[in-house]
């Protein structure tokens, strides 16, 4: 047994089992991933695999017991070259952050700009996706850090820490009844709603604070990017149920935004990680920018 067969069970966990994207991967031929595979195998006395000739279409019940030991020597792989990197320079390095486009268009520009100042040589890459993604890409070590507002707290995996919060805001275009006079969930709920996909940007404490009312929203139209919900909105479509930071009064002056504080619950923005990960040092103080906004 060796770290290089340990390294192909993982990518073929990761390729779905397929040995051709495996051995692509490990840039060595089909038959030397099969037969690193057998002899693996046979070292162990027990198939892996459960097999159609010679495809591989499942992992037998030790198969599955073994890619959990995979994934714990996998994770301290990566966190030996961190800690190593760390140790060396720790103000060089690289930050993978997996966000959604509201917080990488509205939160994160203040605190990476802040960041930069201090860690010019750490390069940082975003990857934006829905919370779902987000989760799959920490989980998958594409991702260091993962920041929205949906879903991660529900991971026992992750370690989250609360950024920020914030509350929704109604746009419509300036002719609107409802820019002026009170808001209340029923005058809302009598207008066509444009707002968030499930599972973005605080959608959940909308749908929970209009059904705790009695009022139910006709939302035509739902979209992940913020801009879209905006455009629609100037279309004359219906109201945008959108994050209040998301209103720019100079760009968005075609718009009136009313707050809607006092009929949606507050959401809170977070940061999560791997509790496994080792995080450097220039990402630990990544995350405290995070905590200042």
């Amino acid at each position: 047994m060796n770290l290089s067969q340990i390294e192909l069970l993982r990518i073929l966990q990761e390729t779905q089992l397929n040995l051709s994207k495996a051995a692509e991967k490990m840039h060595v031929v089909q038959s030397a991933v099969s037969r690193q595979l057998q002899l693996f195998e046979e070292e162990i006395g027990s198939p892996l695999f459960e097999r159609s000739g010679k495809k591989l279409i499942a992992l037998t019940p030790l198969g599955k017991r073994v890619m959990v030991e995979v994934e714990t020597i996998t994770q301290a792989k990566l966190n030996i070259q961190t800690i190593a990197a760390d140790f060396l320079d720790s103000n060089q390095g690289t930050i993978h952050i997996a966000t959604t486009h509201t917080q990488a268009k509205y939160f994160l520009p203040n605190p990476i700009q802040r960041f930069r100042k201090k860690y010019p040589g750490v390069r940082i890459y975003m990857v934006q996706a829905s919370p779902e993604q987000l989760i799959y890409q920490l989980h998958t070590h594409k991702a260091d850090i993962a920041i929205c507002t949906e879903k991660v707290d529900s991971d026992f995996e992750l370690i989250t820490q609360q950024c920020y919060q914030w509350h929704h805001s109604a746009i419509m275009p300036k002719d609107h009844p409802l820019c002026t006079g009170e808001i209340t969930y029923k005058r809302l709920a009598s207008y066509p709603i444009l707002t968030y996909s499930f599972g973005f940007t605080g959608r959940s404490n909308i749908e929970t604070a209009f059904k705790q009312s009695g009022c139910e929203l006709d939302i035509i139209l739902a979209a992940a990017d913020t801009d879209v919900i905006k455009t629609y909105v100037r279309l004359g479509l219906g109201v945008g149920l959108i994050a209040g930071m998301a209103y720019d009064a100079v760009i968005d002056q075609d718009l009136i935004a009313r707050d809607l504080s006092h009929l949606i619950p507050l959401s809170s923005t977070k940061v999560a990680y791997l509790k496994q990960n080792y995080l450097p040092l220039y990402s630990q103080h990544f995350i405290e920018e995070l905590m200042l906004g």
